[in-house]
Formats: C-alpha cells, structure tokens, sequence
C-alpha cells in the first residue's frame, strides 16, 4: 500500500481533479482490510464514506478536499455504531455527530472508520477494549499505546492519512510514541468535545495523529475554536494554526528541561534518544535550561484521583434505560441497573467507578478529592512560573518504548505509571505534542514538547523545526 501524501497535497489533488476521493476511500478501505490482523479498527464506514466521496467528486472544494481520515470509537459518527470499545454501547447508533465530525466533514473530510481504544477510554494500551487488543505496527507482540492506539497504530499503517484521538492524561501523546506517530494535545477548551463520549471533563482534550506536525497543524486549523454545544471552548488563534512556510528559528526558543522527567525510571534507549535530541536543539541555536516542577511526581496520584471521580459521575448515564445494553430479565428498576452495569462494564471501568465513588464519598472527599484539587492547583501554578522563565518545556513522552502485550494487565498500578509524563499538562491545561525522537531496540521513542496555554500556534512551529532536526 503506497504511503500517503501529505493533507494539503491530497486535497489540492481533489480540488484540481488529479485525485478523485473516491480512489482515496478505495485505497484506505483496501489498507483496512489487508492490514486487519493489527485490530486497528473496530468498523469501517463504507457506504455512507463511499457516497460522500461520490458527492465530493461532483463538487470538489473544501481544505480537506477527499481526505480520509478515521475516528477513534468515541466519536459519534454516522455510519457506523459508536461503542467506545465497550459492551454496554453495542448496537448504538448516534443520533447526531460529533462537532469535530462536522467540522471535518465541512471541509471535504470522509471519516471511513472507528478506531479502537480501550473501553471508554481507561488504559494505556487498548487492552482494556472489550473487543480485541490492537497491535503495535512495529511489532505485533507489543501494545500500541493507549487510549488511542487504534488510531495512531492505523496512521503508522497507512489507514488513512490522520485519525482523531482523545488524551485525557495522555492518551493522545502515549500511542504517538509508541507508534512512532505525531500526537497532539491542544490546549485544554481549544476542540470542542460535544458529541465525544465524556471521561474526564476537566481533562479531556481532542488531537489529531498524523505522521507529520505539518499535518497535525492542518487538522487543528480545521477543529480549534468556540463551539456553542460546548460551553468550554476557548477563542481559536487570530492567525489560526496552519504553519507558515519559512522554518521556525531556532535561535529564539528558550527550552526548559524538566528535571523530574530526566531522573530515575528512564530506559537507557529512551534517555540516549531524548539527550541526542536536546544536543540537536542547542547546535542549532536554542538555549536549553534545566527547570524543576517540584509537584510533577505527585501529578499522577493527583490524576487518578480526580479522573475517576469524573468517570463515576460521568459513566451514571448509561444505566439500561435509554440506549445500550439494557438487562430485560430485570425484576426491577434497581436489578435492571444493577444488572447491566455489571454486564455491561468490564474490570477497569469498575475499578474506576470504585475509585472515583470512594473518593467522593462522605468522610473522604476532603482527605482525597480536595486535597488532590489542592495539589493540581499547586501543579498549576508551577507551570505558570516555568513559563515566566522559558518559553517551552521538554521532556520524554514516556520513559520507556512499548511494552509486550499482556505484560502489564495483571498489574493496575504498573499500567497507570505509564502516564507518569504526560498527565501534568492535562492537570494544566497547557499545549502538548509527541513527535519521534528515533528508536531503542527497533521501537519508537516518543519526544514531548509543551508550551503555556493558548501558545499552540508557537508549539507546532518548534515542533515542526524539532521534526526536522531530529529527522
């Protein structure tokens, strides 16, 4: 399957008549379909993506001309069932799309299929899907990554030219390094997130996977801005996101290294990547500094605190009654609950809810909720003042490259330490991207770059010089 061409040369393609969309549908639904043992995706779209392509080819106009793209499984889509990987939303139909869909599609954009992803979103490797386990595309005995490791490992397979992902604390970020694909995790409010099955809703973000930075500033371009249906969104850059054509310079970015993130814990492959990576930065002319967040080793026991506790309210809607799994042979209306949960949500759901109610509850709230609510405000503030001294921060996107499947299932508290990196800018709000950073033993390593919040446009600009550099 050849690779793809960049966005913007696909849809100028299509507008000019070289390319017909519906070849491009073809050409990704072949690749789904030659490249199923992966367990990339959960659904392909074909006859509603077919038929827009139809009607794109009738009028071709739009910056995302004919460009197929896919959606991770908590999108709604029409066309095929929306199930976040889990039971309990079989046979759902989305009576709406997602805003970010429509949006996409405006400009010419075919979603083709789902991607998947660990059920509702709870993991780090897609092992938590009630469907299948995706595999890596770099080798098939290692996880992908997760939340989004349908979607990045379909990028990384030539699927389509870029997916759409969540990262609640990391999900968009961890599978683009383990892939070896470009994630992005704009700054908390800048997508809209009406019509994406809820999580986390003071952490959720919406990004882009792509195998460049270029193209994931294309895509944000398209997604970034106020949305009425979400009462989060934030007003998009006046200048937009789309990178100008002369390269960023180099020579007047000040990069903070976060001292946390380069201690203990770091795979040797990793470290060696990630300081090659800097030794580039400063020969090309950036001023790297060493910067301390002295609260980030606490960011993740912050996070999977408040995380569940926004899960266990959040995963109350689905309950039998309305849509989804329903349990028939309910006696009553407390059975049929009760019934369905169970049956409904697997071991990590459970144990989030478990969590997240605990906290919540009476005599605890102010001993776990509260203080961890304390302590990303502290988190908070430690960004705030890193930024006064620098203007981007710069770390490893995961301490080590991907682990084999099943290796860490057993083991609820080794999973979660894989987002040891990457839940401080969502604790924070702020910008955040994954671009590859080379490999350790034939597996990609992931480089993390940050930026203060509303600072995108400036992130994907020394992202984009960073890519290049590294190479």
């Amino acid at each position: 399957m050849p690779a793809w061409p960049s966005i913007a040369e696909i849809a100028e393609g299509v507008r000019t008549g070289k390319l017909k969309a519906a070849d491009l549908v073809e050409q990704a639904l072949k690749a789904i379909e030659e490249k199923s043992e992966f367990n990339a995706i959960i659904a392909t779209t074909t006859e509603r993506a077919r038929s827009r392509a139809q009607e794109i080819d009738r009028n071709p106009k739009g910056r995302l001309a004919g460009v197929p793209f896919i959606a991770k499984d908590n999108f709604l889509v029409f066309g095929a069932e929306t199930t976040a990987a889990s039971n309990i939303l079989k046979g759902f139909n989305a009576p709406y799309q997602a805003t970010a869909i429509e949006l996409l599609e405006r400009e010419g954009a075919i979603c083709v299929a789902k991607a998947n992803l660990d059920a509702f979103a709870h993991g780090s490797s897609t092992e938590n899907s009630d469907f299948f386990t995706t595999k890596n595309p770099h080798d098939k005995t290692r996880v992908p990554g997760g939340s989004s490791g349908g979607s990045a490992a379909a990028v990384m397979l030539e699927m389509a030219p870029f997916a759409l992902g969540t990262d609640t604390g990391g999900s968009i970020r961890l599978p683009a390094s383990f892939c070896g694909a470009v994630g992005y995790k704009p700054t908390y409010g800048l997508v809209s997130r009406s019509g994406v099955v809820a999580m986390a809703s003071s952490t959720d973000v919406i990004g882009p996977l792509t195998k460049t930075v270029a193209d994931a500033a294309v895509i944000l371009d398209v997604l970034a801005g106020r949305d009425p249906l979400d009462s989060t969104t934030i007003e998009r850059d006046e200048n937009g996101y789309q990178l100008p054509a002369n390269s960023y310079q180099l020579n007047n970015a000040k990069i903070g290294i976060i001292r946390e993130y380069m201690g203990e814990g770091m795979d040797a492959g990793v470290r060696k990547n990630i300081e090659a990576a800097i030794e580039k930065l400063k020969a090309a002319g950036a001023e790297i500094v060493e910067i301390s967040l002295p609260s980030s080793p606490l960011a993740l026991a912050v996070y999977y605190i408040i995380c569940p506790a926004e899960v266990s309210s959040n995963l109350m809607r689905y309950d039998g009654q309305r849509y989804g799994l329903s349990s028939p042979e309910a006696k009553n209306l407390e059975d049929s609950y009760s019934e369905t949960r169970d049956r409904g949500f697997n071991k990590e759901n459970k144990r989030r809810i478990m969590i997240g109610t605990y906290v919540l509850s009476s005599g605890y709230y102010d001993a776990y909720y509260k203080q961890a609510q304390t302590v990303r405000t502290k988190i908070i503030k430690e960004f705030e003042d890193a930024f006064k001294q620098v203007d981007f921060l710069l770390g490893p996107t995961v301490p080590s490259t991907a682990f084999k499947i099943g290796e860490n299932v057993g083991d609820p508290l080794k999973m979660y330490l894989t987002d040891i990196m990457t839940v401080a800018a969502n604790l924070s709000g702020v910008p955040a991207v994954s671009i590859p950073c080379g490999t350790a033993d034939n597996l990609p390593v992931g480089l993390q770059l940050m930026a203060p919040q509303r600072a995108d446009r400036e992130l994907l600009q020394l992202a984009k010089a960073a890519e290049e550099l590294i190479g």
